[in-house]
């Protein structure tokens, strides 16, 4: 749950473009993803090492990662000198004990489903919360969450769009939210105007 006091964390995914990044960064985003699975966003750790480089410090590089194996993530994320690591799939506790040391925010993508999962449970630093059928930009039922304890660093993801994402911020009351399809003109290729209205409606501009 967001601290009232605090500013919303707004992280914009699946950026692949030096405009991108740019546009995201001056919009006013906390954290910037990259993705590194299959997906149409999927870009190389080259290209990513690239891109973060036009990123300031205070912004949040991730890198988005479905179950992949750990050597591989550990190779990919020293080469494209991404900060966070954000991991879908089935990765248990050892796994994330194992990435520990690299020095990497660890991020766990998890469904919403039956369970409620809570961060740090995995030993991860955030949880992002996503749609039943992840990665599908298909809005969920936000009002079935039971609000985290306080203090739990939580982003919703999941359909989010410039014109739902403050009722479900008032559903929910995350301490973040993500978008990734939300911002997009097409599959795949973002829009400026889309993330820079993404960022104001967030946090109720």
């Amino acid at each position: 749950m967001s601290n009232s006091s605090d500013p919303l964390f707004v992280k914009i995914c699946g950026l692949s473009t030096e405009r991108d990044v740019d546009t995201a960064v001056e919009a006013g985003a906390d954290a910037i993803g990259f993705v590194f699975s299959a997906s149409p966003r999927r870009i190389d750790p080259a290209t990513a090492a690239r891109l973060a480089r036009r990123v300031p410090a205070h912004v949040l590089t991730v890198g988005v990662f479905r179950a992949e194996p750990l050597d591989d993530v550990r190779s990919v994320a020293a080469e494209s000198g991404i900060r966070a690591v954000q991991l879908h799939g089935p990765e248990d506790r050892d796994y994330y004990d194992a990435l520990a040391p690299g020095g990497w925010t660890l991020i766990r993508a998890a469904a919403f489903g039956d369970s409620v999962p809570r961060c740090g449970e995995l030993g991860e630093d955030m949880l992002l919360l996503d749609a039943p059928v992840p990665g599908s930009g298909v809005a969920w039922d936000w009002s079935r969450w039971t609000p985290a304890g306080s203090g739990e660093k939580w982003l919703l993801a999941g359909g989010l769009t410039p014109d739902n994402v403050r009722d479900a911020v008032a559903a929910t009351r995350p301490w973040g939210v993500d978008v990734s399809s939300g911002v997009e003109s097409s599959r795949g290729v973002k829009d400026p105007a889309l993330i820079t209205a993404f960022v104001k409606a967030a946090r109720g501009g």
